[in-house]
């Protein structure tokens, strides 16, 4: 178990008088997470706790930290079918997923969806095969229907005796360009085929999207952020013509049975971290909850409701589940770096020149949490709105989610994203880690981002490098 609480700023009066001035005046927003930013560059970066919590949070968030990576067995509730063994094996060292680096490779931290083209259902859940215990939620918001046989979410590993859903094989294709003074670049294309089926075909028409594990750095700064001030980043009907008309997910919320907020997950299909450890828990361990008290086996799938574990039951307690998301919610925000280098501070006035502030919003005002009082009104930095945007038809995966569309994807938080390297030893970006660096997540951006993709064409060598150091420096 690991006690993480070094290093942590609780109140600028502990800040350097230097910081102070550059998070005031809003020069380099230095301070990301607000109060709770940790000044810490090393591969730990992400794992810090914010500060201020009493003994009994402190265990609380102990109990969190050791349950996140715990490994489960059979015993405990793992499977039948699953995708990892514990939630760090996607999230190492509370970072960023990947795609895996060669076929058979498993828990890299890159989970496809399942869900049938053009047909919808009321799927309502992102995580794994919940189609079977969540029909009749939610009946008048369209979901891309999943699979029969495979139901939402494939899995790759299985307890012995039952049969694994099947493997991902990822082929690439080179698509090749050149920026406005003629230097080339080239994007990979990712094509997706499941092979070694245990339970038989595929739906014809099945469509595949690919997640990789987002980092865990902020996610209770973000809950905070009040339903008010999302919706007053949202445009729907593009008012002020900008091209950009992001626009709020509205989820179902499985505690309340009403529609909230969307915030969490590539779609913003999650309201509150509760339900997203709840539904991760599920899809992709197979570990049920009250939330989700179904194992994750279709009804064609006979191995697995057969399986010793595959019965109805209550793998995680109301009390562990509350450890793990307070834990999910307890996470720090590394400081930004290079805030005194002009190159970077050039790349932060080309990030806004080529409006890519317009979604990726520098400061967010947010209120109080309301389970965690530590948490309290302040301004962060996280670089985003949460909203949907349509990113256009290279990046689109077909599937819809509450109202989130085939095109449209939550703004990611950019807070953290120049640590990904040092923590997680990649530097792969995007919802399914196509883009192999910064500059060709760039690349990738279109549709409502299609003008900042074209500044980013049209600058200069120079430039574009200054604008990659701003996001390193994040």
């Amino acid at each position: 178990m690991r006690i993480r609480f070094a290093l942590l700023v609780f109140a600028l009066l502990t800040v350097p008088t230097a910081m102070i001035g550059l998070a005031q005046d809003g020069a380099y927003l230095a301070l990301l997470g607000g109060r709770h930013t940790v000044f810490d560059e090393s591969p730990d970066a992400f794992t810090h706790s914010i500060s201020g919590y009493d003994e009994s949070q402190t265990a609380l968030f102990e109990q969190g930290d050791e349950l996140f990576d715990r490994a489960y067995t059979a015993e405990s509730g793992l499977g039948p079918l699953f995708n990892a063994v514990s939630c760090g094996s996607c999230h190492q060292q509370d970072g960023r997923g990947r795609p895996p680096a060669g076929f058979g490779e498993t828990q890299a931290g890159l989970l496809i969806r399942f869900a049938l083209h053009g047909r919808n259902g009321n799927q309502g859940h992102s995580h794994g095969n919940q189609h079977n215990q969540q029909q009749g939620n939610n009946q008048n918001k369209p979901v891309s229907e999943p699979d029969a046989t495979y139901g939402g979410q494939l899995q790759d590993l299985a307890l012995p005796g039952v049969p694994v859903e099947g493997n991902i094989h990822i082929t690439y294709e080179e698509i090749r360009g050149a920026y406005a003074d003629g230097t080339p670049y080239t994007l990979v294309m990712p094509h997706y085929e499941v092979v070694n089926l245990g339970y038989g075909g595929l739906d014809r028409d099945i469509t595949f999207s690919p997640r990789v594990a987002n980092q865990m750095t902020g996610l209770g700064l973000l809950e905070a952020i009040s339903e008010s001030t999302l919706f007053s980043f949202a445009d729907p009907e593009d008012a002020n013509q900008d091209g950009i008309s992001g626009r709020p997910n509205m989820v179902l919320d499985y505690v309340t049975n009403s529609l909230a907020i969307g915030r969490f997950g590539w779609k913003s299909n999650q309201p509150n971290l509760l339900q997203q450890a709840a539904g991760a828990f599920n899809g992709d361990m197979g570990i049920t909850s009250s939330l989700f008290p179904n194992e994750n086996c279709t009804t064609l799938q006979a191995n697995c409701l057969t399986a010793p574990d595959g019965v109805s039951s209550i793998e995680i307690s109301d009390e562990e589940l509350q450890a793990v998301a307070l834990y999910s919610r307890s996470l720090a925000v590394p400081s930004r770096r290079n805030t005194d280098d002009p190159t970077t501070q050039r790349g932060e006035t080309l990030f806004a020149e080529a409006r890519c502030s317009a979604c990726h919003i520098p400061s967010v005002d947010m209120g109080s949490h309301p389970t965690i009082p530590q948490i309290m009104p302040d301004t962060i930095h996280p670089y985003t709105d949460l909203l949907l945007h349509d990113m256009g038809p290279g990046l689109a995966d077909g599937q819809v989610n509450f109202l989130a569309t085939g095109s449209e994807w939550r703004t990611a938080p950019l807070w953290g994203i120049g640590l990904f390297e040092t923590v997680n030893h990649h530097t792969n970006y995007l919802h399914d880690g196509r883009a192999r660096n910064l500059e060709e997540a760039i690349l990738w951006h279109d549709g409502e981002a299609s003008a900042s993709r074209t500044s980013f064409l049209m600058m200069s060598a120079a430039d574009r490098e200054a604008l990659l150091a701003f996001l390193r420096s994040l």
